[in-house]
């Protein structure tokens, strides 16, 4: 499949989910299809709102969800998984003909075996939460619990409006542009050894137009700037995230040296990796 921009209504989904949580309690979402949140829903849960407020938390929910559409392979329905910290979450795709536009999932709820077990199960996979998983608790026991012939109709009626989705054209799919699928080959691909020969190679544009692209994209700027521009805005995120060495960053961000990663993170940013990480926390 070519890349192509998918293009959601959002007014018309966001009351649509909307007033299916109205109508069962239960919370719809959908995701792109590389697993990322289309921001339709806000009403998410004590549990979530924690997890989300904490960057370690949010980043393990958006890698989860990433993860939960790559996971995927059933012929079709909704498959049935726990997410990263034990909460029971549902998903399916919203196809165009064979390949999913989007990926509309539900979720989060308890299922009908023990609530103590499942807790359990979380507060295991919950050892890395700062004030220890027991904090969690009592927001964990405000999740509903389903019975699996309720767990059953329900994925039936989404099923139902799926389709119902597809027939109104909420979600449609365009070709991207050339502009388009460079920056999104940088945004998948910074963190690897890369050329002008090898984007070129891969996106099967000519090198001369490719500089031009660069330039479009970056504001005048030669593809070689545009690349480190996009590994410094990754390396920043990590710097802020946690607490990784600056040499380990610049590692996950593609640039092997230290020494080259200190020089090139100063030049876009004005400041060396550690005066910036430092700066932040003081703030």
């Amino acid at each position: 499949m070519h890349a192509m921009n998918i293009l959601f209504d959002q007014e018309q989904l966001e009351r649509l989910l909307a007033n299916l949580y109205v109508f069962t309690g239960i919370a719809a979402n959908i995701l792109d299809p590389q697993g990322r949140d289309i921001d339709l829903f806000e009403g998410h849960p004590p549990f979530c709102k924690a997890m989300n407020a904490l960057p370690e938390g949010h980043r393990r929910c958006v890698e989860c969800d990433a993860w939960k559409v790559k996971s995927y392979h059933l012929n079709k329905g909704f498959q049935f998984y726990r997410c990263h910290a034990g909460i029971c979450e549902a998903v399916m795709p919203l196809y165009d003909r064979t390949h999913p536009l989007a990926y509309l999932v539900f979720g989060c709820f308890l299922d009908e075996s023990p609530v103590e077990e499942q807790w359990e199960q979380s507060r295991q996979r919950l050892a890395w939460w700062p004030e220890g998983p027991d904090a969690l608790r009592d927001a964990f026991f405000q999740f509903r619990r389903y019975s699996a012939r309720e767990l059953s109709a329900y994925a039936e009626l989404l099923e139902a409006l799926a389709s119902y989705i597809q027939f109104k054209g909420m979600i449609q799919a365009t070709e991207q542009t050339d502009l388009q699928k460079l920056e999104l080959y940088l945004d998948q691909h910074y963190m690897e050894k890369l050329s002008l020969e090898s984007i070129s190679r891969e996106l099967r544009v000519g090198r001369t137009k490719l500089c031009r692209l660069a330039k479009q994209l970056s504001g005048g700027e030669t593809l070689s700037h545009l690349i480190a521009r996009r590994r410094i805005d990754a390396a920043k995120q990590l710097l802020l995230q946690n607490d990784l060495p600056i040499s380990a960053v610049a590692e996950a961000v593609g640039i092997s040296d230290y020494n080259y990663f200190s020089r090139v993170f100063r030049s876009v940013t004005g400041m060396t990796p550690r005066d910036f990480r430092k700066q932040w926390r003081e703030g």
